[in-house]
């Protein structure tokens, strides 16, 4: 993919220039986000700061509209509700928002899971980092924000379901940064998160997922390298596979990097269950970026120098062309080569009506997990290396 962002502008000259004024502009941001018509008439606890209070409480738990993390007390734990878009009722859709308040200064690390609602894993790796995390001895800030897409999450789907115009299921993770004042629901939920909550308190950022439904993914990072501040992170992981790719505009970690803010997305393995062994490899990377920040102290744990890790900036999709039963031939994380058969389909008689080979040299990083497709289903994905990049990549789902 291009390194220009949808704005036209370089990337990597957006990113060096921004880092060093992050936390102006950052500020800025929130101040000017109280301007916004949803909530201009929200009452303030502390008018003269980026902090907004609404003045409700759920389950003893302060509700905000807007958050600076330097008005909030050190080396302490803090669990507060985000008031984000309004429902067709009027009430809210709220998500959890966690920070670890270091006792020192230091960087602001943002990480964010949830933006698909059938994801589970990534809620749990981030769940269990902050768990790990003691204020007293920290130097900087980590916030949590674990159930971005609330109402996707309630119902265990990928996609919000917006009623603005009839039920239509939107990816959130296209929308980013998202308008406060759009025509739907996941729109406006993300503009209010990105201004007033996650643009203005990050130096950093990793926005956790896994595969979707009916898809599993192995265990890789997702970012652009050519960026050296998320080449650096993306390496201190210790996983078999790295995406090289910036992908879509719209997705959250692409909205950081348009705001100068580095940021990568990992990929945790299968949807709607919890991978336990696999979390724990990004957990410990996500401790050793927390560490090379300065923010927690502490050896280093494995990085990407401790397993063999396949990079590759590309990948090559195999969809189905008949109806039936799938039958993988390879697993993930195996190598392959063209012409390799990787997958048959039989029809309800037990015939083989499909052979699916590879086109490329390269690792698999995703399967269909359901036994059954239709014509046009993703049953494979395989990274690999395309010597010559041309524009934007878009990848079936």
């Amino acid at each position: 993919m291009s390194d220009k962002s949808k704005n036209g502008i370089d990337r990597r000259d957006l990113l060096i220039a921004s880092i060093a004024t992050v936390g102006a502009s950052a500020a800025l941001a929130v101040n000017a986000g109280a301007a916004n018509a949803q909530d201009a008439a929200t009452p303030a606890a502390h008018p003269t700061s980026g902090t907004a209070y609404t003045g409700d409480v759920i389950r003893g738990k302060k509700v905000i509209s807007a958050l600076d993390v330097n008005d909030l007390e050190p080396g302490q734990k803090h669990l507060l509700y985000f008031q984000g878009a309004q429902m067709p009722t009027g009430q809210h859709w709220y998500v959890s928002v966690t920070v670890a308040k270091g006792a020192r200064p230091g960087k602001r690390g943002v990480l964010t899971s949830g933006v698909h609602g059938d994801e589970m894993s990534n809620i749990h790796a981030v769940q269990t980092v902050m768990n790990q995390l003691d204020p007293a001895r920290m130097s900087g800030t980590v916030m949590a924000v674990t159930d971005v897409a609330r109402p996707a999450i309630e119902s265990m789907q990928r996609r919000w379901p917006n009623q603005g115009r009839g039920l239509d299921l939107i990816d959130m993770n296209r929308e980013w940064p998202g308008n406060e004042n759009g025509a739907t629901a996941p729109s406006r939920h993300a503009g209010l998160l990105f201004n007033r909550l996650l643009r203005p308190n990050a130096d950093f950022a990793i926005d956790f997922h896994t595969g979707t439904t009916g898809f599993e993914v192995t265990a890789f990072n997702l970012g652009g390298m050519d960026v050296p501040e998320v080449k650096a992170m993306v390496e201190l992981y210790p996983v078999g596979q790295i995406f090289d790719n910036h992908v879509y505009p719209g997705v959250l970690h692409n909205a950081f990097m348009d705001a100068g803010i580095p940021s990568f997305t990992p990929e945790i393995g299968a949807a709607r269950v919890l991978n336990v062994e696999m979390i724990s490899l990004f957990v410990e990377g996500t401790m050793n970026v927390l560490k090379h920040h300065g923010i927690v102290a502490g050896p280093m744990g494995r990085t990407g120098k401790d397993v063999n890790v396949f990079v590759g900036n590309s990948a090559f999709p195999i969809l189905a062309t008949q109806g039936g039963i799938v039958e993988h031939l390879v697993k993930l994380n195996d190598k392959v080569e063209p012409g390799q058969k990787v997958a048959i389909q039989r029809n309800s008689f037990g015939e083989v009506v499909a052979e699916y080979t590879s086109g490329v040299a390269g690792e698999i990083a995703g399967q269909r997990s359901d036994a059954m497709s239709e014509p046009g289903n993703p049953l494979v994905f395989i990274l690999f290396h395309k010597p010559t990049m041309e524009g934007i990549e878009s990848y079936p789902e």
